[in-house]
């Protein structure tokens, strides 16, 4: 049975510090490898941190971008990556040579970059350029994908990464415990944060409720489930910014069922057994056989404006 082991993981990073945020990556990538994984996946951004740049200026956010696959945090990563002989997936804020600004999530291994993405709806800096291209590459015998949170809120984005070929679509996300339209969604008190060791219930009671995994969990395994593929969530928890986040960083199996999840009120890191027999025998596998695009084709395809619109932010 052809067989990858994965690694989700969470972590608490600090905004802007990227020496410290890499500090923490390289401890929870040791303790993935130790675990037999192949492969471990951080959060958006869990290089820079996320929240803190909606209030930076363009020039800020050129300080605080990299090259790729040039800058320091790279090397970083492909040192830490040989350190462990494992594959590292990380995100970071990218500048191009014409100062264009994306948000990017990287894939490296001992021998350097494996694959770049960038962010298709990013929102959090109005300077952030849209990325224009799906990408899929491999991990051993395995094809992968990567959609950066809102991106995977768009469904047609995970069924076409799937129909170019993904079993495995890494889905990094710095999300849930912000206000929205949807009843019980919200900011999380951060003072629940600072008690959870007095007090774990009250603050596990706001993150697995509406504000977040009850949430997460409506629509992230119909993802994996209607296109037959492996998910692997990542989420940071604790405070980013002045925005607490809630973790629960999960793999989900074709089949929907989560079958690994990071449940500390703290970092973590867990590790999840991927089968290839599970891609096949998924409903999604049957459903994208059956598909008739002669049906509506023109209509998916259609000319449409993109508005995208993150009442949190606005607010």
């Amino acid at each position: 049975m052809d067989t990858i082991k994965i690694a989700t993981a969470q972590f608490e990073n600090k905004s802007g510090d990227k020496a410290y945020n890499l500090d923490v990556i390289r401890q929870l990538s040791a303790a993935a490898a130790a675990q037999g994984a192949e492969a471990v996946a951080f959060h958006e951004c869990s290089v820079t941190g996320y929240t803190f740049a909606r209030t930076l200026s363009a020039a800020q956010m050129l300080d605080l971008a990299e090259f790729i696959p040039d800058g320091p945090s790279i090397k970083a990563l492909q040192e830490i990556a040989a350190a462990n002989n494992i594959a590292v997936l990380a995100g970071l804020f990218e500048k191009d040579a014409d100062d264009n600004l994306f948000k990017a999530y990287v894939c490296v291994d001992k021998n350097g970059l494996v694959a770049k993405y960038r962010k298709l709806h990013p929102f959090i800096n109005p300077h952030l350029q849209p990325g224009n291209e799906y990408v899929v590459f491999d991990l051993g015998r395995w094809k992968c994908g990567i959609l950066i949170c809102y991106d995977n809120n768009v469904i047609e984005n995970v069924r076409a990464t799937a129909l170019l070929g993904a079993e495995i679509i890494f889905m990094p996300h710095v999300t849930m415990c912000t206000p929205s339209p949807r009843p019980g969604a919200g900011f999380v008190d951060p003072q629940l944060w600072f008690n959870r060791h007095a007090d774990p219930t009250s603050l596990r009671l706001e993150f697995d409720g509406m504000k977040g995994r009850s949430w997460l969990i409506k629509w992230l395994p119909a993802r994996a489930y209607d296109n037959g593929v492996y998910a692997v969530f990542s989420n940071p928890i604790g405070m980013d910014d002045d925005q607490l986040k809630n973790g629960c960083s999960m793999i989900i199996d074709p089949f929907g069922d989560v079958i690994a999840e990071c449940r500390k009120l703290d970092n973590e890191v867990i590790t999840a057994t991927l089968t290839r027999n599970k891609l096949e025998q998924a409903g999604g596998h049957r459903y994208r056989l059956a598909r008739r695009p002669d049906l509506y084709g023109d209509i998916i395809g259609a000319p449409h404006e993109a508005v995208q619109k993150v009442v949190w932010l606005q607010e």
